[in-house]
C-alpha cells in the first residue's frame, strides 16, 4: 500500500512510518519542517520527505493517509486535498491499534512523566533476556538503532500517550492500544490547551484502565493520589504496585546510581546505572514489574537495566571538557516539559554532583506552560540549580518577570542568550553543569551554545 504521513517528523507519526515500512508497505511524507534526528531516521529507512503543507505535497497514486494532530486542522491545503480527492485517512493511534497491535500483547506505558524512559527500559529488559520485542518509543533510545520497530510476536511495548488522537477523534491517543498490561507512572494536569481540568485527564486514564483484560495486570506507585483516585473508579484488572511492600527500592547511592531491588520481602537483583534521580528508580521498578508479568524474572531485569544507557534528550551528555588535572564542563539536553519533571530531574543531577555548580537555562515550550498554568510553581521547581535563566519565545504570552529574582533571569534573544551563557561557561568553566532544558527545538540554541565555547 502506498501510504503518506501528514506530521511526519512528530515523535510518534517519524516511528509509525517506520513501522509502516518495515511491513512493507511504500511510505511518503510531509511535515512543516523537516528536522533531524527524526529526519535522519526517516531517511535513512528510504522514506521521502517533503516540507510545507500543500495541495502538491500528496502524490499520486496514495491510498492512504495518516494524519497527525500537530498544526493539521481543517483548511490545512494538503488535509483539505486528500479530503476532496477522496483519499481514505485515518489517525496514527487508529491506524496503530487496528493495522498492527489488535494481535499482539501490548505493553503500554501511560503517565504525565517518565513514559519515554519507561517505555525504553521495558524494551531493552525484554532485548536482553532474548524476546526481541516490537516497541514505539517516543524519543530515540540509546540501546536501540531506531525509535520503533516490528520485532517478533507476541509482545508489543509502546508509549501511551494521553493527548488526544486528530482533529476529527479527540480521544487519547492511548485508548487505541488496548494493553494487557498498563503501567501508570503518575498523573498530573498536564496539556491544558485541550483538557479543562485534572477531572477531565482522569476520565481519559479511567477509560484506558477499563479497555485493559482482566487477565492483565495494571502497574502503578503508592504514592500518587491521583491515579488512586483513577483507581478508585473502578479496577476489573489485577494490579501490582511500586514503591510499598510488592515492590521497592532500596537505595546505595544518594543520586540513584546504585540500589537493590526488592519484590514481596527479597532482595531480587542489584542495579548500577547512569541513570539518576528518584523518578528514574520509580521508572525502573515499573519496567522490572511490567518485564515480569510477561515472563522475564526480576533477577535478569536487574542485569538488563545495568545496561540500559537511556534516551536522547532525557539528561543527555552532549559535551564535555574534562582534563586529569580538574574536572570540567557538562553541558545536558533534557526534554522537560512540566515543573515536577524540571524539579526532579535537577534533583537528580544535584544529588549526583554535590556542590558543584548547576546552571539551568529552560525554556518553556509546552503548551501548558506557554498558557501560564504552571506560573505559581515554576520558580520552586529549579531550587536544586545554582542560576537559572529562563527563557520566553515570543510564544509566551503570560509575564515571566516574576522568574527573574534571586539567581533567576529572564532572556529573550536566542544570540544574546548564547553570548550569555558563553560568558558564563568561560567565567566558571570547572565543575560546571549546564542543563539546558526543553521539549521544543530551543531555536537550535544547543547547536549554537557548542559552536560558540568550542570556538
Amino acid at each position: 500500500m502506498n501510504i503518506h504521513i501528514l506530521g511526519i517528523c512528530g515523535t510518534l507519526m517519524g516511528s509509525i512510518a517506520l513501522l509502516a515500512r518495515e511491513l512493507g508497505h511504500q511510505v511518503t511524507g510531509t511535515d512543516e519542517n523537516v528536522y533531524p534526528p527524526m529526519s535522519t531516521q526517516l531517511e535513512n529507512a528510504g522514506i521521502k520527505l517533503s516540507t510545507g503543507y500543500t495541495a502538491e505535497c500528496i502524490p499520486a497514486g496514495t491510498e492512504l493517509v495518516i494524519v497527525g494532530n500537530a498544526n493539521l486542522p481543517r483548511g490545512n491545503p494538503a488535509l483539505e486535498t486528500v479530503m476532496n480527492r477522496g483519499i481514505a485517512y485515518t489517525s496514527g493511534a487508529e491506524w496503530l491499534g487496528r493495522y498492527l497491535l489488535a494481535d499482539r500483547w501490548v505493553i503500554a506505558v501511560a503517565g504525565t512523566h517518565g513514559k519515554t524512559t519507561t517505555t525504553s527500559m521495558i524494551s531493552w529488559i525484554l532485548e536482553y533476556a532474548g524476546l526481541n520485542p516490537g516497541f514505539l518509543i517516543g524519543g530515540i533510545p540509546q540501546n536501540f538503532e531506531q525509535s520503533s520497530r516490528l520485532g517478533a510476536d507476541p509482545f508489543f511495548v509502546i508509549e501511551a500517550d494521553e493527548y488526544d488522537t486528530s482533529y476529527f477523534d479527540r480521544r487519547s491517543k492511548f485508548l487505541h492500544y488496548r494493553p494487557r498490561t498498563l503501567v501508570m507512572n503518575n498523573l498530573e494536569f498536564d496539556h491544558a490547551d485541550i483538557f479543562k481540568d485534572l477531572d477531565a485527564i482522569k476520565a481519559q486514564f479511567h477509560l484506558l484502565l477499563r479497555s485493559v483484560p482482566s487477565e492483565g495486570l495494571v502497574i502503578y506507585p503508592d504514592d500518587d493520589a491521583n491515579l488512586q483516585d483513577v483507581i478508585a473508579q473502578g479496577c476489573w484488572t489485577s494490579t501490582l504496585i511500586i514503591g510499598g511492600e510488592q515492590l521497592h527500592a532500596v537505595l546505595h547511592s544518594e543520586d540513584g546510581s546504585k540500589f537493590s531491588v526488592v519484590l514481596e520481602g527479597q532482595t531480587k537483583g542489584d542495579v548500577s546505572w547512569p541513570m539518576t534521580g528518584n523518578h528514574n528508580i520509580s521508572n525502573a521498578l515499573s519496567a522490572i514489574a511490567a518485564a515480569r508479568h510477561v515472563g522475564v524474572s526480576p533477577e535478569v531485569a536487574c542485569e538488563a537495566l545495568s545496561g540500559f544507557a537511556g534516551v536522547k534528550r532525557r539528561m543527555e551528555l552532549i559535551h564535555s571538557e574534562l582534563t586529569q588535572s580538574k574536572p570540567g564542563l557538562h553541558i545536558y539536553d533534557d526534554f522537560a516539559h512540566h515543573p515536577t519533571a524540571i524539579d526532579t530531574t535537577l534533583a537528580g543531577l544535584r544529588n549526583k554532583v554535590g556542590g558543584e555548580r548547576i546552571l539551568a537555562i529552560i525554556e518553556p515550550a509546552s503548551h501548558t506552560m506557554k498558557l501560564g498554568i504552571h506560573e505559581s510553581t515554576l520558580a520552586s521547581s529549579a531550587r536544586h540549580a545554582d542560576q537559572t535563566i529562563w527563557f520566553q519565545p515570543a510564544s509566551v504570552k503570560w509575564d515571566m518577570q516574576k522568574l527573574s529574582e534571586g539567581d533567576m533571569s529572564l532572556a529573550s534573544d536566542i544570540e544574546e542568550l548564547v553570548r550569555t551563557v558563553a560568558q558564563e561557561i568561560t567565567t566558571r568553566r570547572s565543575n560546571l553543569h549546564v542543563v539546558i532544558m526543553s521539549n521544543g527545538s530551543f531555536s537550535g540554541f544547543h547547536t549554537q551554545l557548542i559552536e560558540r565555547i568550542s570556538a
